[in-house]
């Protein structure tokens, strides 16, 4: 900067003073100052004239700033400093940590005359906010370093997601656990290795976590593993804050696989022993334990009673079972909870009961083996991708009155044998309330299979199903008087027959034995119309020792061209209800006389129905629609709004949701017979 001479005066640098910085121009070798402006006297020093640097300044900063006085002077080149603390004057307090941006250049005066002009602003406001954010940027780098280094003692994974909850950034400790690289875990990515069953869940969760800023959010879900199963993991996220704004959210995901296990079993086996305690009969108690068992241990569950019965009735059969109880997980269509079944000797429920030990068969999704279950059971696992199904025998007091089915579907795995263990620990458990259960149901079991040995099985006949039901009273432990029949006439038409005598003990079961051998005895003799068979039975009842009273409804079902119609009548009892393959339903209320065993003058008489292609007609025994304190006309609707429902199920499934899915008073028994008719 060359400064023209006016004189021995000086220079003029009163054009300086308005400055809004700090200027001060020195003078020769020794950095005399000749001049200061007042920004310059409140920010550096306030000297008088002639001052030298060494004078001005502090011994402190001294060594720093002479030099670079000495060196402008010297070279001509200009030096700036940029953001240097504030420099102490003598003679004044200090300033405190405040921060200037010099600018040191060289002042020409004349001919081997110059000097160093000094420009200084005080740049502190911003200075101190950077060095803010670099802090904090510091500090927070400093708190995720330690934490990830604390996350990786105490966690399996450690993820990073941006403000919005998605991943933002790559996860090595993800990629080893679950498999899954960088580009498919990232954004919304790592959903895809949760349990489909837990994704809406944790979506939801997360979600209102971000939304609501959680100070700690905590989840458990299912991950899959690079092994290829699943475990169950717990979640923690925090939320990263700068000036109170979220910026990113920190998480781990530890496996918590063991103690989910430990605190599934425990809870499991504190519910099974809940509902046997607060329970009295077997079925209740069997049935409450299907509901515990799923969805926790499997997809389905059904619970059958073991009747041992004799070759007679079923041709070398070995068992009898019947479904008590059936539980399904949400989203698969739940099985009727009543079913009788006959077993081969092959099948794996007849194995479990002999061998008294569990039987695990696993197979490909929707391909159960044929002899693994009841024939009536196979199409639910068919149509649900069954891949597993356990038979677990329940023994109590060294019998197995019971059999437990629990199947997994689709993509679970399959039962496991830490599962068995806890099924067994269950029904342990349960022994005791089991116990006392069983000693009923084993008079009652004395008795079923007494009343199967009085019951005749349905005839197969071309083109036409006939299909029986029995099931006892689960608050009785003696046999009934109620009993169905079905057989051929000489003349080659079959006969359906249903009947109930008065009284619940041994008398009823004997009536009821004597009329169905006399009503067989009669029907064969006479191929007559069915009110005056019943006319006969009622002259021939007068032979029996005690008052018996029974209701009884005989049915001849005739081939009328090209397709069949019903000859019936009824004494007595309730009306058969024929429905339609279409499903529509009505009760066939013609041909009715009074009850037998009561003196009745003249015939009874008869009735004829045309038996439409395809459909369905039930006979029943008033324990089906009967409640104490109702109308009979209740309950007969009842029936027919759920016949008219199944109409298109096969004939055996169409009997089991009839007699399991109407609520019953429990104090009677139920007898039922249909017969199903060919479709065109």
């Amino acid at each position: 900067m060359d400064v023209v001479d006016r004189g021995s005066s000086g220079l003029s640098f009163e054009m300086l003073d308005p400055a809004p910085v700090g200027v001060a121009v020195t003078r020769g070798s020794g950095h005399r100052l000749i001049y200061s402006n007042a920004v310059y006297q409140s920010l550096v020093s306030d000297p008088g004239g002639g001052v030298s640097v060494e004078e001005a300044f502090s011994e402190s900063v001294l060594p720093h700033y002479l030099p670079l006085f000495d060196q402008v002077y010297a070279t001509g080149e200009p030096v700036i400093s940029t953001a240097e603390p504030a420099v102490p004057i003598r003679g004044r307090r200090d300033l405190g940590e405040r921060f200037f941006t010099f600018s040191l250049s060289l002042v020409v005066f004349g001919p081997g005359d110059h000097g160093v002009l000094v420009v200084v602003m005080d740049v502190t406001e911003q200075t101190t906010a950077a060095h803010r954010l670099t802090a904090n940027a510091e500090e927070r780098h400093r708190i995720l370093r330690r934490y990830e280094s604390l996350m990786r003692v105490s966690a399996d994974i450690f993820w990073v997601t941006s403000r919005e909850g998605y991943v933002s950034e790559p996860s090595p400790s993800w990629e080893r656990v679950t498999g899954q690289p960088w580009e498919s875990y990232r954004g919304q990515g790592w959903l895809r290795a949760v349990h489909p069953d837990d994704r809406p869940a944790t979506v939801e969760s997360w979600s209102r976590a971000v939304a609501e800023t959680t100070e700690m959010w905590e989840h458990v879900y299912r991950l899959r593993t690079v092994e290829g199963g699943y475990r169950h993991f717990q979640l923690r996220a925090v939320p990263i804050c700068v000036d109170g704004q979220v910026v990113e959210w920190v998480g781990t995901s530890t496996d918590v696989e063991q103690q989910w296990q430990e605190q599934r079993r425990q809870r499991l086996l504190d519910r099974a022993a809940a509902v046997t305690t607060q329970l009295h009969s077997l079925e209740e108690m069997l049935g409450a334990l299907a509901d515990v068992i799923v969805p926790e241990l499997g997809d389905g569950c059904g619970v059958y009673l073991v009747t041992d019965l004799t070759d007679e009735r079923h041709g070398g059969a070995p068992f009898v079972i019947e479904r008590l109880a059936t539980a399904a997980r949400p989203g698969l269509k739940r099985l009727p909870p009543y079913s009788e079944e006959q077993l081969p000797a092959g099948n794996a429920f007849v194995k479990a009961v002999r061998r008294r030990r569990p039987l695990l068969k696993r197979f490909p999704a929707g391909s159960p083996p044929p002899a693994l279950v009841p024939t009536g059971t196979l199409p639910w696992l068919t149509t649900n991708d069954a891949n597993s199904a356990l038979v677990l025998p329940v023994v109590v007091d060294g019998a197995v009155p019971a059999v437990v089915c629990v199947v997994t579907c689709g993509d679970r795995p399959p039962i496991s044998q830490a599962d068995i263990s806890l099924l067994n620990r269950m029904f342990d458990h349960a022994h005791d309330a089991l116990s006392r259960a069983i000693r009923f149901q084993r008079a009652q079991q004395i008795a079923l299979a007494l009343q199967y040995s009085l019951l005749a099985e349905p005839p197969r006949l071309p083109g036409l199903q006939i299909v029986a039901r029995y099931r006892a009273s689960p608050a009785a432990a003696e046999v009934g008087g109620d009993w169905y029949d079905s057989f051929v006439l000489p003349d080659g038409v079959p006969v359906l027959v249903i009947g109930d005598v008065a009284g619940h003990d041994l008398s009823a079961a004997v009536a009821m034995s004597q009329l169905r051998n006399m009503l067989r005895a009669l029907a064969m003799d006479r191929c007559e119309p069915p009110g005056e068979i019943l006319t006969r039975l009622n002259i021939a009842m007068e032979s029996l020792a005690d008052d018996v009273t029974a209701t009884c409804v005989y049915a001849r079902v005739e081939e009328s061209d090209g397709g069949y119609r019903l000859w019936y009548a009824a004494a007595g009892h309730p009306p058969p209800l024929l429905v339609t393959a279409e499903g529509r339903g009505r009760f066939l209320e013609g041909a009715v006389s009074p009850l037998l065993g009561l003196p009745h003058q003249g015939a009874r008489v008869s009735q004829v129905e045309p038996l439409p292609p395809g459909s369905t007609l039930l006979l029943y025994t008033d324990g089906l629609v009967e409640r104490p304190g109702e109308h009979l006309d209740r309950g007969l609707e009842r029936l027919r709004s759920l016949a008219e429902s199944v109409a298109d199920e096969p004939a055996d499934r169409f009997c089991d949701t009839v007699v399991s899915g109407l609520p019953t008073s429990g104090l009677d028994d139920i007898a039922v017979i249909a017969l199903r008719l060919p479709r065109p």
